[in-house]
């Protein structure tokens, strides 16, 4: 990494076990644009250090003593929390369970999404630099059949809806659908950079971190097609 180069991407591990913690350390620090800030045994601490390494990206284990991995989410994720942060960071949970209810809690809370703990570390590594982007890390089917079951009853429509525009309506469905803005420029015939602006404008009024966000308030409020 030159000096002239992009920061690499700050990440926090967080399981109770030191094996596997270890292991995946060893991953992620033998990538280029990647280095391991610290290390978590569970969810409390893992609160903790949010605060005091600013990391980019946390990999949370769902269940942990003390305080597991959904209720670390939600803590890392209260409004006071996200207010006081200088950067943004990101939660991706580990589970052994696919489509696991708890991940979709968590996902409830903020995490972008989660992945199975025997991942290979190919996936590992795309997934770090996925959420980091903003994105999700489950394919967008997966993420609404994993939403499905947690939105049985729908919240009314809120008023920072109505307020979007018709354009950034269409843009906030497509991106529901979990479509990239290659896609979206395509279907609402507008440059990419076009569809950035939009999707900046609907988190801004919606009030959200992310497009993984604008997913499940979709499904929290049923504005899915």
């Amino acid at each position: 990494m030159t000096g002239t180069g992009p920061a690499p991407i700050r990440v926090l591990l967080v399981d109770d076990q030191d094996l596997f913690r270890e292991g995946v350390a060893v991953i992620v620090g033998a990538q280029e644009s990647m280095e391991v800030v610290g290390q978590a045994g569970d969810g409390l601490e893992a609160v903790r250090l949010v605060g005091e390494l600013a990391p980019d990206v946390v990999l949370m284990d769902i269940r942990m003593p003390e305080m597991d991995g959904v209720e670390a989410t939600r803590q890392i994720f209260l409004p006071e929390r996200v207010a006081a942060r200088g950067r943004p960071v990101r939660v991706i949970v580990l589970t052994t369970f696919n489509l696991d209810d708890r991940a979709a809690t968590a996902i409830r809370h903020g995490a972008s999404g989660f992945l199975l703990k025997d991942t290979t570390p190919i996936l590992l590594r795309d997934a770090i630099r996925t959420v980091h982007a903003g994105n999700a890390v489950l394919a967008p089917e997966d993420l609404s059949t994993l939403l499905e079951g947690q939105f049985r009853a729908q919240r009314p429509v809120p008023t920072s809806y109505l307020g979007l525009t018709e354009k950034e309506r269409e843009v906030f469905a497509a991106v529901a659908r979990g479509l990239s803005n290659t896609e979206i420029a395509a279907l609402v015939f507008a440059g990419e950079s076009t569809v950035k602006t939009h999707v900046g404008a609907i988190l801004r009024k919606l009030g959200l971190r992310d497009r993984v966000q604008i997913v499940v308030f979709a499904h929290e409020h049923g504005l899915t097609a």
